[in-house]
């Protein structure tokens, strides 16, 4: 695994109750990822990015909704969800903001 790739795998947190709920309570972090990540890229490239040790990924894909505007009818895209369990004594914390 190159670390061009590594750097690319992770888009972004999830930031919602559920996502902070499984924080608290099972030591996980919640991360889109890209739609073809495997799960050791993403093992690899959460341990480079935030210095932790990753116990398990878990992850899920959810499809797009089918959403109408009047007669138009498209479709929202499909999101892969990484559900990653770091290892007793890490965290990670994006901070509350301002």
């Amino acid at each position: 695994m190159n670390q061009e790739r590594l750097m690319q795998v992770l888009v972004g947190p999830v930031v919602s109750e559920k996502s902070t709920l499984a924080g608290e309570l099972a030591r996980q972090v919640v991360f889109v990822v890209l739609p073809d990540a495997t799960k050791p890229e993403i093992r690899k490239a959460v341990e480079q990015l935030f210095e932790v040790k990753v116990e398990q990924v878990r992850v899920l894909n959810r499809a797009g909704k089918v959403k109408r505007f009047g007669r138009m009818s498209g479709r929202r895209k499909g999101v892969r969800k990484a559900y990653v369990r770091l290892a007793e004594g890490y965290d990670i914390d994006f901070g509350a903001g301002a």
